[in-house]
């Protein structure tokens, strides 16, 4: 089974892509995991993505692919993945059909969480990380029991760059400057669902669980 995740930062994909790779035992690929990751470990690729991630502007194709051909070797990638934050254009699209179409593994379903911006604008901005584990909080539906510091480690919590209001609302303007093209692309092949990502996280789980099947 191989999925696709589409949505605006803040609708609650990487929740649910998570939930739903965990429950089906498939590969969780995520490339602002991935990307983050490379710029803490201050590697070429994390260099080079650095500068883009934090003005909220989008990575270089030909950066993001490498990363994302790197993990699809993996062994357990292989054998199914929920694709979390990958593509986000209609040339990222085709170039990951024309991957996955040299390994006979093309995607099986597209699953669009879809949220207006005000929404995420308000989520993304009460959204705390730790600099020390990375662990993520929001002040409202996900506090830490010590204000300002995290559960896990007791590190300083923070606001990331990239969840300040500004930085906010101008990756929500590239996402639909961007990604919203892609909707119309999927709904041509027919493995396009949409879902309202304003729910609560259970019942757009039980949608996930219902537009998946199988």
């Amino acid at each position: 089974m191989r999925i696709v995740f589409l949505g605006p930062p803040g609708a609650g994909k990487g929740t649910q892509a998570k939930t739903l790779a965990r429950k089906r035992n498939l590969a969780h690929l995520s490339t602002g995991d991935m990307l983050r990751a490379a710029v803490a470990g201050k590697t070429v690729v994390g260099l080079v993505a650095q500068g883009y991630m934090e003005r909220g502007a989008l990575v270089p194709d030909d950066v993001v692919l490498g990363v994302i051909e790197e993990h699809l070797a993996d062994g357990k990638a292989a054998k199914g993945f929920v694709l979390d934050g990958f593509p986000r254009t209609i040339a990222q699209a085709t170039r990951l059909d024309e991957m996955l179409a040299s390994r006979g593994a093309p995607i099986d379903r597209v699953l669009l969480i879809d949220c207006p911006k005000e929404e995420v604008v308000r989520r993304l901005s009460e959204r705390r990380s730790c600099r020390k584990c990375g662990a993520v909080y929001h002040i409202e539906a996900m506090p830490s029991k010590k204000e300002g510091f995290c559960d896990r480690c007791g590190g300083d919590l923070y606001i990331r760059d990239d969840d300040r209001e500004d930085v906010i609302r101008r990756r929500f303007e590239t996402y639909e400057r961007s990604t919203i093209p892609l909707v119309e692309y999927y709904e041509k092949k027919g493995i396009l669902t949409k879902i309202d990502g304003t729910s609560s996280p259970e019942t757009v789980a039980a949608a996930v669980e219902k537009a998946v099947g199988g």
